[in-house]
């Protein structure tokens, strides 16, 4: 039921459900089907407007099928997915540490998620799968900032110098092992440092489906107490929140988003630390903003990779490095901004 501007199940959830929030979730939502149309539509082997309706419904052939089932349906159903995961993710790490400069990649989760993969895919092929290598990974890298930190998660400024410091540490584990343990698989590297959307097959998008559709309700269950712990740790223990176990939680389930994502995408930069920034300036409104992040997440991604399938360069750049120039410019842009407010 509806009661108060929030949508309640019971006692466990409870949704925001602000007129802004949902007006910026449908203009999100408008503009992603927009940038999916496109990406299915444009370029040399692209299928027209006209025609993808009917090849949607009625089933593809020829050119068509090929395009949908094996070349750009797979890969814009795995951006779809992998840039929600990491919009969920990177929500949930600036609710907890009520950071807007702390996200997945930028304190060294997705780089030690990809080292993790890296390593499980090229040093020790078979003995582990892929997102679960990334997810140690990904565990090990959010173990080394938190206990570097002294303070765990509570000194903003402490945390990204961490993390800055980790992420360093695990790319340059990663291109250890891509180019001193299989220097014949160095290819590989760009996949796994930068990101890359490119070969995904529908075994790819399943993987991140999987662990989203099964981690957004264990968030849904977690709003009520993430709103409340935005408010400070003192005041959320008073009204029964339990800062410490929601922090813990919130933290776990970033990082296996964050760890899925990374297994089957790479670690693609700043959307993590973007989506989020771009949820509240919708809205205007205090709040976690989880469903608008992961729809503004999905945004990012689809468009960035329709500006790798599309660019006119004579190079095929992976859709990490787009993200990582744009992102790049938004992180100087928050460093410069806090650093000002005297929060760094």
């Amino acid at each position: 039921m509806k009661a108060r501007g929030r949508l309640t199940a019971g006692r466990a959830v409870a949704l925001p459900v602000a007129r802004a929030s949902v007006l910026a979730a449908l203009l999100t939502l408008s503009l992603l089907l927009v940038a999916a149309l496109a990406t299915l539509s444009l370029g040399r082997l692209g299928i027209a407007p006209a025609d993808l309706l009917g090849a949607l419904t009625r089933g593809a052939t020829g050119k068509q099928a090929f395009v949908l089932e094996r070349l750009r349906g797979p890969r814009l159903v795995v951006a779809v997915g992998t840039g929600a995961a990491l919009g969920l993710s990177g929500a949930l790490f600036q609710t907890v540490t009520r950071n807007p400069l702390a996200s997945p990649d930028v304190i060294g989760l997705n780089a030690g998620a990809g080292a993790g993969a890296a390593v499980v895919v090229l040093m020790l092929p078979g003995a582990l799968p892929a997102p679960l290598g990334a997810l140690l990974g990904a565990v090990l890298a959010m173990a080394l900032v938190y206990g570097a930190t002294g303070t765990g998660f509570r000194n903003p400024g402490r945390l990204i110098v961490a993390g800055i410091g980790v992420n360093a540490i695990a790319i340059a584990f990663t291109h250890y092992v891509v180019y001193a343990v299989e220097r014949d698989k160095a290819s590989v590297l760009t996949a796994y440092v930068n990101g890359s959307l490119a070969a995904r097959s529908w075994e790819h998008a399943l993987t991140v489906w999987v662990v989203l559709l099964a981690v957004t309700p264990l968030v849904a269950l977690l709003s009520g107490r993430l709103t409340i712990a935005e408010m400070g740790d003192e005041l959320a223990a008073s009204l029964g929140a339990e800062p410490v176990r929601t922090r813990t939680a919130a933290v776990v389930l970033s990082v296996v988003l964050s760890a899925a994502a990374v297994a089957v995408a790479g670690p693609i930069a700043f959307v993590a630390l973007t989506a989020p920034q771009i949820a509240r300036r919708l809205t205007r409104l205090p709040g976690p903003h989880l469903t608008l992040s992961a729809l503004a997440g999905a945004l990012l991604l689809v468009l960035a990779d329709l500006a790798a399938q599309q660019s006119p360069l004579p190079v095929n750049l992976p859709v990490g490095v787009y993200t990582l120039a744009v992102g790049g410019l938004y992180l100087g842009y928050l460093l410069v901004r806090e650093w000002k407010k005297g929060t760094l």
